[in-house]
């Protein structure tokens, strides 16, 4: 097998053996423009692409050194944690974080995953701090209408027609229109949800690289000429994503958000997208208390299959300095958590 950097005449070949948007080409030209170094690699067997990796590398502040991300790869392999840690040399990399696309259903998946859990920990991998959510609900978009309406649970059922009853409505805005609503009401939603989210330039600079692809479309729920909630969804290689939302907290009894959904289900289906990937969700044991409970509880009500992905590891490069650097930052987000909770700014 040939490993060796992808070219840019290579990108459309690129897209297609890669299964999720973070990694696909689009998504790595928009990193670049946040500032960070991006690495794509090609594994090539008889002269063809096979398999493809992006990785992105950001900088530690005052250790001179930088942390590599690869989100969403292919399942760990040899040929991929060699090629990763001569990668992570050449740029000075203290550890590169892994989170496979690798997911099965929660019942199964302490079993399923064993072996590669234990394959990762044998090739200097260590269980690493999260940055995508363990689990997400999955739902197969493949039977008809209706049926997919059959599989939501009774309440949701009931809101998603009162919201029709209501007249809400439902629009794809996906224009630089669309995306200056969705920030505006994003602001308020994470100031009243006490939540961290991208700053606007970050969601510009994504706008200007996807939109163009076609990947990142933005929708709108309207009720009496107001758009309620706004919702960035992704389509890539017939898998829908839901990766962003905000909403006002005006005419909530409409339950705007119960038709967003079920319409962006419907857009999804109508693009031939074979499943939808509701992009993160909590445990099948969930805490009620937990503030991301009601996301989960949300979600739970369209039918979809909760899933369980592999999980974080961190390719370990720097033995000595890497125990020194979680200490750090776990003392990090332990202040910025007590930062939050006091309400100090």
């Amino acid at each position: 097998m040939l490993i060796r950097s992808v070219k840019d005449e290579e990108q459309t070949l690129f897209n297609q053996i890669i299964d999720h948007p973070l990694q696909s080409w689009g998504w790595g030209e928009f990193r670049k423009k946040t500032g960070v170094a991006v690495e794509r690699l090609g594994f090539y067997e008889n002269g063809t692409l096979s398999k493809g990796l992006q990785i992105t590398f950001h900088p530690i502040p005052l250790m001179g050194k930088t942390a590599g991300y690869l989100p969403k790869g292919f399942i760990p392999d040899e040929d991929q944690l060699a090629a990763l840690k001569t990668l992570g040399k050449q740029h000075n990399s203290l550890f590169i974080k892994l989170e496979p696309n690798v997911a099965s259903p929660v019942q199964t998946a302490q079993a399923t995953h064993q072996k590669l859990h234990q394959f990762l920990l044998d090739h200097g991998c260590q269980p690493g701090k999260p940055l995508f959510t363990r689990y997400t609900f999955e739902l197969d978009l493949t039977p008809d209408e209706e049926t997919l309406f059959a599989g939501l649970n009774s309440k949701t059922r009931y809101n998603t027609k009162l919201a029709q009853k209501k007249g809400v409505q439902i629009f794809e805005n996906s224009s630089q229109e669309g995306l200056d609503i969705y920030l505006k009401i994003l602001g308020k939603t994470t100031s009243r949800q006490g939540f961290y989210a991208h700053k606007p330039d970050y969601f510009q600079k994504m706008w200007d690289q996807l939109s163009t692809t076609g990947t990142m479309r933005i929708f709108n729920a309207v009720y009496q000429q107001k758009v309620l909630v706004s919702w960035i969804v992704f389509i890539f290689n017939d898998v829908l994503y839901y990766p962003y939302g905000a909403s006002t907290r005006e005419y909530r009894e409409v339950m705007a958000s119960n038709l967003m959904m079920w319409e962006v289900i419907r857009f999804g289906k109508l693009q031939g997208c074979k499943k939808f990937d509701m992009w993160g969700s909590l445990g099948p044991e969930p805490d009620k208390k937990n503030p991301w409970y009601g996301f989960h509880r949300f979600k739970e009500g369209y039918g979809g299959k909760l899933m369980e992905f592999v999980g974080t590891y961190d390719l370990v490069l720097d033995p000595i300095l890497y125990p020194i650097f979680r200490w750090i930052d776990n003392l990090r987000w332990k202040l910025l958590r007590l930062k939050k909770k006091i309400g100090f700014n």
